[in-house]
């Protein structure tokens, strides 16, 4: 139980020589959430994972605490109230949704359960017939997880003339073999870094790339590509390093070091100020390649697996039609309409 003379800021995630812990402001560790974050590292999850559940952990301690409620008494009423909470400080919908996936998984390891639902017995609809034939008892309806609705959006892809301007201002063979693993192989931004000397087999063709959860995949390497990454190797990438990372920082003092996330961030943050490309971000050449696999044609169980994606659901999502194709359709079936009713 969360005392009621705690304050709201006593509780933060601090890093320590085993691992990150939820803490309360003196130090003290919160049994309760460290033992939750050391059964999802026993039952395999990767460490940024961990990660991102003990800063969700933070943020829902943080609300819990002046309220003085017992962990295994928050119910959905109680969430509902989070929910507001979150929106007050202007919290995207996407990060409210996954706190609250947190809160049940932590408030189900806790008390064994799940947080309760009160359900108004107006509207409550439990075993029957159907009410329009009767002829069949209907099923129980499966309890939906409390969430709130994300907006759906339309990423547009990257245009040809965009991608060709990108492309042109780029002066390295590391940075041009980035950019390519993310337009023609759907690389993620992690997956690129997570790139060992050993993934590339150049006699077959084919790159090995570490995913989500620690999922393997195997992708064709293009042509172009392995042209690439062999000029890398070749002329910038210094000889007997110890780091096996396949990039690495190549001028300043971390010379020879694996690339960082804030290293490739930087990157293209510096090339889109310069070329004046504000959309050119890491995942738009991402979305930009599942785009331009739909628009070939490739069949959506393969484009799935290509791009390491767990549900068919998100590569549907992911591939919205651009903005061009519905325009192109339409002007295509309006010439058509047009005549056809022309007086």
């Amino acid at each position: 139980m969360v005392g009621a003379d705690a304050k709201e800021t006593t509780y933060r995630a601090e890093a320590r020589a085993n691992g990150l812990f939820v803490v309360h402001g003196d130090g003290e560790l919160v049994a309760e959430a460290n033992g939750f974050l050391a059964t999802l590292t026993q039952r395999g999850f990767s460490a940024r994972t961990v990660r991102a559940y003990a800063y969700d952990l933070v943020v829902f301690f943080r609300w819990l605490a002046p309220r003085a409620l017992p962990l295994a008494g928050v119910e959905e009423a109680d969430l509902l109230e989070y929910i507001r909470h979150q929106q007050e400080r202007d919290a995207k919908p996407r990060s409210i949704n996954r706190r609250l996936s947190t809160c049940r998984l932590f408030i189900r390891h806790v008390s064994g359960k799940e947080p309760e639902r009160h359900t108004a017995a107006g509207h409550y609809r439990g075993r029957g017939r159907d009410r329009n034939l009767g002829l069949h008892v209907l099923r129980p309806q499966r309890r939906v997880a409390l969430r709130v609705k994300v907006p759906r959006t339309l990423v547009e892809p990257l245009s040809r003339e965009q991608v060709r301007e990108y492309l042109r201002g780029l002066q390295r063979y590391r940075d041009l073999c980035i950019v390519y693993l993310m337009l023609l192989c759907g690389l993620r931004s992690r997956e690129v870094l997570l790139l060992q000397l050993d993934d590339v087999s150049f006699d077959e063709l084919q790159l090995r790339v570490r995913g989500k959860g620690g999922k393997e995949r195997a992708l064709p390497m293009p042509e172009l590509l392995r042209r690439l990454l062999l000029r890398y190797l070749e002329l910038e990438r210094p000889e007997r390093l110890a780091s096996r990372c396949l990039f690495v920082v190549l001028k300043g003092q971390q010379r020879g070091s694996g690339m960082t996330a804030a290293g490739l961030r930087s990157l293209f943050r510096y090339r889109r100020r310069k070329q004046g490309l504000r959309s050119a971000n890491a995942h738009r050449f991402r979305h930009t390649f599942g785009t331009d696999m739909a628009r070939a044609g490739v069949r959506l169980p393969i484009l799935q697996r290509m791009m390491g994606h767990a549900q068919a659901e998100t590569t549907l999502q992911y591939i919205n039609l651009a903005m061009t194709d519905i325009a192109a359709d339409y002007a295509r079936a309006t010439s058509v309409i047009q005549r056809r009713y022309a007086r």
